[in-house]
């Protein structure tokens, strides 16, 4: 949307000084370009200051008359307005702007909404399907947001404050789960897990959570899908 917007300024004359870009809309600022003045212009308008000289002291030493004699009309100063060369700043337009794309955008939060892969991985029944490996390979590093809950919750190696978070996608139902088994692996309950917003004090089986997480991996030996907690909200 960046590009339709710049082109349609550098088309009308402007041209482009900067361009910052922000998580909803980007603001590009232009400048008119000062036209350059050929060598001939020069000359001829040298020409021109000397002519207008000679008239001028024609005129005060009487020659073409005085002001007096000449219409009213032509006293009046014609007013003129030179181009500015201030930059001026421009933001895409509503039209311009879209949902950012995870595809073109790397830095967007991939969800549900803006990644048609990633709502086809929330609607899984089978969590060791190959495009969990395949969408977890693309996507390292990425972060991940979705409405989820908490399934199963274990001690990691048999430590007493580090536990592995089983969580499926969804609202918890002890009958049936659906999109990948993501786990957060070897966390404690508590600043591990980002909580924003009023927290009940305690995590547990069927606790239903808004999740945002970075990729980590995939398992393929176990079909567990590794993240690592960004932000907890209790739903």
């Amino acid at each position: 949307m960046e590009t339709r917007t710049r082109t349609r300024w550098e088309q009308d004359g402007w041209e482009l000084v900067s361009m910052t870009q922000g998580r909803l809309q980007s603001q590009l600022e232009f400048r008119r370009p000062k036209k350059q003045i050929g060598r001939r212009a020069l000359i001829a308008a040298g020409a021109g200051a000397a002519v207008l000289i000679a008239v001028i002291v024609l005129g005060a030493t009487g020659v073409f008359g005085s002001d007096e004699d000449a219409p009213a009309e032509a006293k009046a100063p014609a007013n003129s307005a030179a181009p500015s060369s201030k930059p001026v700043t421009a933001a895409a337009s509503p039209s311009d702007i879209a949902t950012p794309n995870p595809t073109t955008n790397p830095t967007a939060v991939i969800t549900a909404e803006n990644s048609p892969q990633f709502a086809a991985l929330l609607q899984l029944t089978n969590t060791c399907d190959a495009s969990i490996a395949a969408f977890a390979g693309e996507n390292r590093g990425r972060a991940i947001q979705f409405d989820g809950s908490v399934g199963a919750i274990a001690p990691h190696d048999g430590a007493t404050t580090r536990f592995d978070i089983l969580l499926g996608a969804g609202d918890f139902s002890e009958t049936s789960a659906q999109g990948p088994a993501f786990q957060f692996n070897d966390v404690n309950t508590t600043y591990d897990m980002h909580y924003k917003g009023e927290t009940p004090g305690s995590i547990g089986v069927g606790t239903n959570l808004a999740i945002t997480a970075e990729v980590q991996d995939y398992n393929p030996d176990q079909c567990l899908f590794h993240l690592k907690p960004v932000e907890t909200v209790f739903r």
